[in-house]
């Protein structure tokens, strides 16, 4: 079970096809002694498909979409004895797309097929995930505000309930299947906001951003969570605080810089928030209240106002998006973090989208990165 104690670490696994890639990734994290695995819950990707060719990234072809995902649900459920003593969890899903007893259902069932308790990581939403399919997204924030005690008492209680909300009324409403014993689902949010972080406080078993900031953010976001959990009469020290961070990882700070200046690396950038752009002095090209992966919707965008937007995306934005260096540098910048609190580290090889040789060197440097951090970490924190 992950602590809020100590360090623990974690491997987004994909939920892309092919499905033998996402095993391999999985029993590759569980050799390495890793805690945890991730998927993400997805009906389409953030690449435009026009632009989803060589000159963005090697694992792209004329044959092949950015927009195929398997079903998060089922994916895990497949997982479940690949993972053995590791969590597996989503990182994370919404209850625009899934109702939230379906969700509390999902997860519950997961546990009686785990060794450890499934995470059930949840947020928001985004934009492209509902939109084009007519789901509504005008109030995303409090929907899930109503959703999570709905979850929470499903994995809780018994008999019929009843619920009167703006977006969920519910009369006499069973959901009675119990979790296995010792393995009730943790539900972990996606929180940014000052609304969020304090639902967090509230609900969570663990705190998963996926927007970058510096450690100092960090730690006062962190501090938010653990107010709101005393202000709701909860140990907010039992929250474990997570975070999704990319990396670009280079044998030297050089050639870590000319990965950062990439097309691929330019494209992420321009899908962090204008808060982080303004950070840098810049402004965002796709305005000052863009808020980043929430808002984007790759049809939406004209394939040339992206590419023009790239060539304009300044590398410093780009460092500021992602950790970056040797490995070394790597390992130093996230016990920066450790040091602001964060407990369970997730990284994404971004630098693996440049070429088969970086791909190769980004996945067992960053295997060993977090060997390495979780080692020393929890040695410091054992001193303590």
């Amino acid at each position: 079970m992950l602590s809020p104690q100590q360090v623990s670490i974690g491997l987004g696994v994909g939920t892309q096809p092919p499905l033998g890639r996402i095993a391999l990734a999985t029993r590759a994290a569980r050799t390495a002694r890793f805690d945890a695995v991730w998927t993400v819950d997805h009906f389409q990707g953030w690449f435009p498909q026009e632009l989803w060719n060589r000159d963005m990234s090697w694992t792209a072809s004329a044959e092949s979409t950015p927009h195929a995902y398997f079903d998060y649900q089922a994916l895990l459920g497949y997982l479940t004895h690949k993972a053995g003593p590791m969590q597996i969890g989503v990182g994370v899903t919404e209850a625009l797309r899934r109702h939230p007893v379906l969700l509390a259902q999902s997860a519950m069932t997961l546990s009686h097929m785990t060794k450890s308790a499934p995470i059930l990581g949840i947020g928001a939403g985004e934009r492209e995930n509902t939109v084009p399919y007519g789901i509504e997204f005008s109030r995303p924030v409090a929907q899930l505000e109503e959703a999570l005690p709905i979850i929470r008492r499903c994995f809780e209680s018994r008999g019929p309930f009843d619920f009167n909300g703006e977006f969920y009324q519910f009369e006499r409403a069973m959901m009675d299947l119990a979790p296995a014993p010792d393995r009730t689902p943790q539900l972990w949010i996606a929180a940014h906001g000052p609304r969020m972080l304090r639902l967090t406080g509230r609900y969570g078993d663990g705190w998963y951003p996926t927007v970058p900031m510096p450690p100092a953010e960090y730690a006062t976001s962190l501090a938010k969570i653990r107010d709101a959990a005393k202000t709701a009469g909860r140990d907010g020290r039992l929250i474990v605080p997570a975070a999704q961070l990319l990396v670009v990882v280079a044998r030297s700070e050089r050639e870590a810089r000319r990965y950062l200046d990439t097309r691929i690396m330019r494209f992420l950038a321009l899908l962090a928030p204008a808060s982080l752009w303004l950070r840098n002095g810049q402004e965002h090209p796709f305005g000052r209240k863009f808020r980043g992966l929430v808002d984007f919707i790759p049809s939406d965008y004209p394939v040339q106002k992206i590419d023009d937007a790239i060539a304009k995306v300044p590398v410093d934005v780009v460092a500021d998006n992602m950790l970056w260096g040797t490995p070394d540098v790597v390992r130093e910048s996230l016990e920066d973090y450790v040091d602001a609190g964060l407990r369970h580290i997730v990284l994404g090889p971004a630098s693996a989208a440049i070429s088969r040789r970086s791909a190769v060197y980004s996945v067992r440097a960053v295997f060993s990165i977090l060997r390495r951090v979780r080692r020393s970490a929890n040695a410091r924190l054992g001193e303590q």
